[in-house]
C-alpha cells in the first residue's frame, strides 16, 4: 500500500480537472501558436484562455501574466531582470534570511556580480518585522525580495505592508509565491507587489509550469534571447499543454463568477492539520510547533520531535511521506537554513518533519497516520522494547535505517582536522605515526625489527544486504592497514544495533560478512564490544605488523613520482542512488564488487617497488586524501582526469544530482588548494571529490617504475589501475587537467 501523503508543499499531484484540460493539446491541437493559421490559432487561444485565468486567480490582468518553466525561473527572471534593468539607479536589493534557494542563490550570484544584498533577520516565528526592511533601505536600493509564505515553516509573511513601505519609497518589489497561491488569498494589488512568482506544480498543475506577475509599466532585463515571445520577455515556443493545465489549475480556486472559494477550502484544510497536531502533541506533548500559531498556510505543519533524527524519524515511519525540511535540499545533515535563522534550538531543529496537507487529504488519512508517527518516534525513542520478529528480516532494507552512506558520513575534513591536530602528540619515541600527520593509521614501534600498526573504521550501511555490508565494512577497514604496508593479524568488532527495529539475526549475518572478508585476508574477529543505536553500524579494530623501517605513510611524495589509482571512483554517488532505489542490478553489481575487493593484492605488489607514499581512498575523495598528502609533502600534484578510473554510471548520476553530503564538503575542503583547468565539467569535479567506501590505494612511485609497477598490477587482474598524475616540485596544490 502507499503512503499515506503529506508532503503537498514539496509537490501536488495533478488534478483530474487539469489532466482533462491539458489531454487535447496532446491529442489534437498541436500547433505552433506562432502560426497564423487554424492550427496556430487553435493553440493560440488555449494559451490566452489559461492566461486570463492565472490573472482571474491573481487579480491581476491578462496583460500583467508570462509564462515561464516554473517557480524558480520566475524568481531569476524576476530579480536578475530587475537588478540590471536599474543598476543605473543602484545596486541594493533586501531579501531575508529564510527565502527558499531559488531566491537566495539569485542574490549570492548577484553579490558575485557587483550588487550588494541584505539578508533581513526573522523572530522565532519565521516572521519578518517591517520596520527592519525600512531600516535596510539605501539610497541606492532597488528591489526588495519578500516570499509570501515559508515553504518549509508555513509562516505568511506581512507582504501587504511591505509592499507599501516600497511604493512609498518608490523601490520595486517582489515576492515569491510559489506555496500561498491556492491555500490563501493571493490578490496582487492588496499585496501592492510588482512581481509575483507562480509554481505551477504546487498548485496541482504539472511540473514544469510557472508564471511570473509584471506590473504594467515594469521593465526588466531579459534572461535569453530570441523571438518575441511573452511579450518579448520570455523568447521560446510555449508549452501549450502546460499552460493550459495551469490555466485550469487555476480555476479550481475560483468559480465562474470569480467569487473566491479559497476561504471554505482553507477552513477545512486547516481543520486536518490541526487535527494531525492535536493527535501527535497528545502521545507526545514535549513536540515543538515551528512557525507562527496563526499567520501560518493553513496546511504547513512543521514539527520538531526531540532529540531525534529526522532522517531517522522519516525512515520508520514508513506509512508517511512526509519531508526534513524541504524536498528541494541536498541529502546534507545540516539544521535548516529556515530554522537557523528561526533559532530552533537544535535538540528540535535536527528532528523537524514538515507535514502539508492538500485538497486530496482526508480525515480518514489524518487519523491513520497520527498512530504510525508516534508509534515511530517511540520506537526509535525507546530502548525497552521486544525485539523484531525474526521472519521480518527478508524485507529489511538496511540503507533505509540510515541518514547517510558509508564512509561519506565522515565529520566535515576541515572541522575534523582542527580537532585532530589540538590533541597534544605523544612525546613516546616508539610512535612513528599519530594523528598529526593525517596517515591512515597510528604505529607503534616495538623494537628495531616489528612494529605494530592498528587502525579503525565505523560505517553504517552502505548497501541493503547485510551480508555485503559486513564484508565491504571489512574490506574498506583492512584497506588501511594495506595502505601504510602492514600485514593483518587479527580484528575487534564495534557494533551499534537498534535490535527492537531490526531482527538481531540481520546482524549475525553482517558479522558473518565481515568474517568471511576477513578471512580471505587471513585473519578474524576475536572480540568486540556492541551498543544500542538508532542506527546499525559496524566498526571494526585492525591490528598488524611492519618493519619499522617500511611504513608507508602519506606524506612523503616526491618531486618525480607518479601516481597510480587501483580502483574506479564513484561509491559514494552510485550508493546514494541505491538509496533512492534508482539504481538497476547491473550497477549494483558493479559497485558492490569494487567495495568487497580488498586491497590486499595490490598492497602485496607495491611493496616489491621503491614506493614514495600510498594512501586508501576513503570518505574524503580522491582530491580530498590527495590534499592531505600534498601539505604533508609541500609538493604539487597534477591530475589527468581523463585517465582517472570512473565507475560507469557514476558520471550519469552526478549530473542527475545524485550526491551524498559527504561529497559536497569535500568539495569544500579541497577549494582553497585545488586549480581546475577550463573545461574540467562540474560533474568530473563532483566525481574527482566524490566520499568513497572501500576506494582503491593511490600509491606514488618514481616515474621510472611506474609503467612496471602497473603492468604487474594489470597482470594480476586489476585492470582498472592507472596511472592518474604526477609530482612536481612548487608550493602545496593540486591542478586537475
Amino acid at each position: 500500500m502507499k503512503p499515506i501523503y503529506l508532503d503537498y508543499n514539496a509537490t501536488t499531484p495533478v488534478d483530474p480537472q487539469v489532466i482533462a484540460a491539458m489531454q487535447p493539446y496532446f491529442d489534437y491541437f498541436f500547433g505552433n501558436p506562432s502560426s497564423i493559421h487554424s492550427y496556430g490559432t487553435d493553440t493560440k487561444r488555449a494559451i490566452e484562455i489559461a492566461r486570463s485565468q492565472v490573472a482571474a486567480l491573481l487579480h491581476a490582468g491578462p496583460d500583467e501574466i508570462i509564462f515561464t518553466s516554473g517557480g524558480t525561473e520566475s524568481n531569476n527572471l524576476a530579480i536578475k531582470g530587475v537588478a540590471y534593468a536599474c543598476r543605473d539607479r543602484g545596486n541594493h536589493i533586501i531579501t531575508s534570511s529564510i527565502e527558499h534557494p531559488a531566491v537566495t542563490e539569485v542574490c549570492r550570484w548577484l553579490e558575485k556580480n557587483g550588487f550588494d544584498i541584505t539578508f533581513v533577520p526573522v523572530d522565532s516565528t519565521g516572521r519578518i518585522d517591517p520596520a527592519t526592511i525600512e531600516k535596510a533601505i539605501r539610497p541606492e536600493t532597488i528591489l526588495i525580495s519578500i516570499m509570501h509564505a515559508n515553504n518549509e515553516t508555513g509562516t505568511i509573511q506581512p507582504v501587504a505592508e511591505i509592499g507599501r513601505i516600497a511604493r512609498e519609497r518608490h523601490i520595486l518589489f517582489h515576492s515569491d509565491a510559489a506555496q500561498s497561491i491556492g491555500k490563501i488569498r493571493t490578490d496582487v494589488n492588496e499585496m501592492s507587489v510588482d512581481l509575483l512568482s507562480v509554481a505551477g506544480h504546487k498548485l496541482y498543475a504539472p511540473k514544469g509550469i510557472g508564471a511570473l506577475y509584471i506590473r504594467r509599466g515594469i521593465r526588466l532585463e531579459k534572461l535569453m534571447h530570441g523571438a518575441d515571445h511573452e511579450s518579448n520577455i520570455r523568447p521560446g515556443t510555449e508549452n501549450v499543454m502546460h499552460i493550459a493545465g495551469l490555466g485550469a489549475a487555476a480555476t479550481l480556486f475560483t468559480d465562474a463568477g470569480r467569487q473566491d472559494i479559497l476561504q471554505a477550502r482553507s477552513e477545512e484544510i486547516k481543520r486536518l492539520r490541526d487535527r494531525l497536531h492535536e493527535g501527535i502533541q497528545r502521545y507526545i506533548p514535549e513536540v515543538r510547533l515551528n512557525g507562527h500559531p496563526d499567520y501560518r498556510l493553513p496546511n504547513t505543519l512543521s514539527l520538531g520531535f526531540p532529540d531525534i533524527d529526522a532522517a531517522l524519524l522519516l525512515n520508520e515511519m514508513k506509512e508517511v511521506a512526509a519531508s526534513a525540511g524541504a524536498a528541494c535540499h541536498s541529502d546534507r545533515k545540516d539544521v535548516s537554513g529556515v530554522l537557523a535563522a528561526m533559532q530552533v534550538p537544535y535538540r528540535f531543529a535536527m528532528g523537524t518533519i514538515r507535514f502539508s496537507l492538500g485538497r486530496m487529504t482526508t480525515e480518514e488519512e489524518v487519523d491513520r497516520a497520527i498512530p504510525f508517527i508516534v508509534d515511530a518516534f517511540n520506537r526509535l525513542k525507546r530502548s525497552d522494547r521486544p525485539a523484531a520478529e525474526k521472519d521480518e528480516q527478508n524485507s529489511i532494507r538496511l540503507t533505509s535505517y540510515t541518514h547517510s552512506l558509508g564512509c561519506a558520513c565522515k565529520i566535515r575534513p576541515q572541522l575534523l582536522e582542527k580537532i585532530l591536530h589540538q590533541i597534544p602528540s605523544n612525546p613516546d619515541d616508539h610512535i612513528l605515526v599519530d594523528q598529526k600527520t593525517s596517515d591512515d593509521a597510528a604505529v607503534y614501534r616495538f623494537d628495531d625489527d616489528r612494529a605494530i600498526v592498528q587502525t579503525v573504521d565505523l560505517i553504517p550501511p552502505v548497501v541493503d544486504d547485510p551480508y555485503l555490508y559486513g564484508a565491504i565494512t571489512a574490506a574498506n577497514a583492512l584497506s588501511d592497514i594495506y595502505a601504510m604496508g602492514a600485514v593483518p593479524l587479527f580484528a575487534l568488532s564495534i557494533v551499534a544495533f537498534p535490535e527492537s527495529r531490526i531482527p538481531l539475526e540481520v546482524l549475525g549475518k553482517i558479522l558473518q560478512g565481515a568474517n568471511d572478508k576477513l578471512g580471505e585476508a587471513g585473519i578474524r574477529i576475536i572480540g568486540g564490544h556492541s551498543i544500542e543505536d538508532h542506527e546499525p553500524k559496524l566498526g571494526l579494530v585492525i591490528t598488524g605488523e611492519v618493519h619499522p623501517d617500511k611504513v608507508i605513510r602519506n606524506s612523503t611524495l616526491n618531486p618525480g613520482d607518479s601516481l597510480l589509482l587501483t580502483k574506479p571512483l564513484g561509491t559514494g554517488i552510485m550508493t546514494t542512488a541505491l538509496k533512492r532505489g534508482l539504481t538497476n542490478p547491473g550497477e549494483m553489481e558493479e559497485v558492490t564488487r569494487v567495495m568487497t575487493q580488498l586491497n590486499r593484492l595490490p598492497a602485496e605488489i607495491m611493496r616489491q617497488f621503491p614506493v614514495s607514499a600510498c594512501t586508501d581512498i576513503t570518505g574524503f575523495g580522491l582530491l580530498g586524501h590527495l590534499k592531505e598528502m600534498v601539505l604533508a609533502a609541500g609538493v604539487e600534484v597534477v591530475i589527468n582526469s581523463d585517465l582517472v578510473p570512473l565507475l560507469k554510471s557514476a558520471l550519469r548520476y552526478a549530473a542527475a544530482g545524485i550526491i551524498p553530503g559527504g561529497t559536497q564538503n569535500n568539495l569544500d575542503f579541497i577549494a582553497d588548494i585545488t586549480r581546475w583547468q577550463d573545461g574540467i565539467a562540474g560533474v568530473m569535479k563532483t566525481v574527482l571529490a566524490d566520499a568513497q567506501t572501500s576506494g582503491g590505494l593511490l600509491i606514488a612511485v618514481p616515474e621510472s617504475r611506474a609503467d612496471e609497477l602497473l603492468k604487474c598490477l594489470h597482470s594480476a587482474g586489476i585492470p582498472e589501475a592507472s596511472v592518474i598524475g604526477f609530482v612536481v616540485k612548487g608550493q602545496p596544490a593540486i591542478e586537475v587537467r
